[in-house]
């Protein structure tokens, strides 16, 4: 294997909604050390891939409006391994995006598809299981890596596989943000595991797929990639890719693909995407915690009868609350969040409905 063949790109185009009042749409969350670890998850990723893949070899897809947080938190990424999308839309259009422009620089490409916002306790195993998936990564698979549930979560894709010794399990049925309903019976079932958007394949691989389940996004895209090179830019594909399905790959390819595979893990993986997420780090560790189980990520705080909360503030100040239980308060310097833990999957909801109110879109 030619290690010079293998390629990462990181999606970093997401705002990160549900983290809300801290991940806004001018510093969403992958460029936030949400956890205290001194590092931000875009360089958490990149610091990661680069145990896998060769520097020079891992490109950043994102809108511009976060090409200069990605270098000034980034100063040693190359900029000319920028993917710009000219506008996020959802994952199937910017991974196939990513194939065709890494296709272009190298037919033989593999890649590893990765968000910037996800957090990986054991970097050992993510390593060594990323490593296997590309060494299998042939022009016909398309390799995920997997994680045991922990809940029933609606907003992940479920996966089902066939027993095998080897590592690399053969995808029997992959269901995509199932109803609670199904979610809670594929975790009761114990056959089922999450994927973690963690994605390798071959760009061919990948490419014969979209030509097989989204032939016309594939056709569309490729008018921008038959331009002469000199044409190429923002300008001649905006109008071209704000055109395409706005679908993830998961609807769109992984669903209905026969050649999905899997690999199990467990190195620890989380995508951070709520406030409850990052509360569970801090459970698991007991760092932070007082003797009423409030996490506490404050300057100064007193609890009245206030139990199992969430408290997070950007500001030097006191937090004083009475008579709450599993809540998450947050504070920022752009807003004060005060929500039920179980109803933190609204918060994009909640955030929508701000940006509708006058004057509400400088909060979000």
């Amino acid at each position: 294997m030619n290690n010079k063949d293998n390629y990462a790109v990181i999606l970093a185009s997401g705002t990160g909604v549900r983290l809300w009042p801290l991940s806004t749409l001018k510093k969403p969350k992958q460029f936030h050390d949400l956890l205290g670890i001194g590092q931000t998850f875009i360089q958490l990723t990149y610091n990661r891939l680069k145990k896998i893949v060769p520097q020079e070899n891992i490109f950043i897809l994102t809108i511009s409006d976060y090409k200069e947080l990605v270098l000034e938190q980034l100063p040693e990424f190359n900029e000319n391994n920028f993917i710009i999308e000219p506008r996020a839309m959802n994952t199937a259009a910017c991974n196939l995006l990513a194939a065709l422009t890494i296709q272009q620089i190298n037919p033989n490409a593999k890649l590893v598809i990765s968000p910037s916002d996800h957090f990986v306790l054991h970097e050992d195993e993510f390593v060594e299981k990323t490593t296997i998936a590309i060494e299998s990564a042939d022009d016909d698979k398309l390799i995920t890596l997997g994680v045991a549930p922990t809940r029933p979560d609606v907003n992940y894709s479920y996966i089902q596989f066939v027993e095998s010794p080897k590592p690399i399990k053969k995808v029997k049925s992959y269901i995509d943000k199932p109803d609670l309903e199904f979610a809670e019976s594929f975790i009761v079932s114990g056959e089922f595991i999450w994927n973690t958007g963690i994605l390798i394949w071959s760009v061919d691989s990948i490419i014969s797929s979209f030509q097989q389940h989204l032939p016309f996004m594939l056709e569309t895209l490729k008018q921008y990639f038959d331009m002469p090179k000199e044409l190429q830019s923002n300008k001649t594909l905006k109008p071209i890719y704000t055109t395409l399905d706005v679908t993830s790959i998961n609807k769109g390819i992984l669903e209905k693909a026969d050649n999905v595979y899997v690999i199990p893990t467990t190195f620890g993986w989380s995508d951070i995407g709520t406030w409850s997420a990052i509360n569970e780090k801090y459970k698991y560790t007991g760092e932070d915690q007082d003797e009423n189980q409030n996490t506490l990520l404050c300057t100064h705080f007193s609890g009245y009868n206030a139990k199992n909360n969430f408290i997070y503030s950007t500001q030097d100040k006191a937090i004083i609350i009475e008579g709450l239980e599993n809540y998450v308060v947050i504070n920022s310097k752009k807003g004060l969040l005060i929500c039920p833990r179980s109803n933190v999957q609204n918060i994009k909801t909640y955030v929508s409905d701000l940006k509708l109110q006058k004057n509400g879109e400088k909060y979000c």
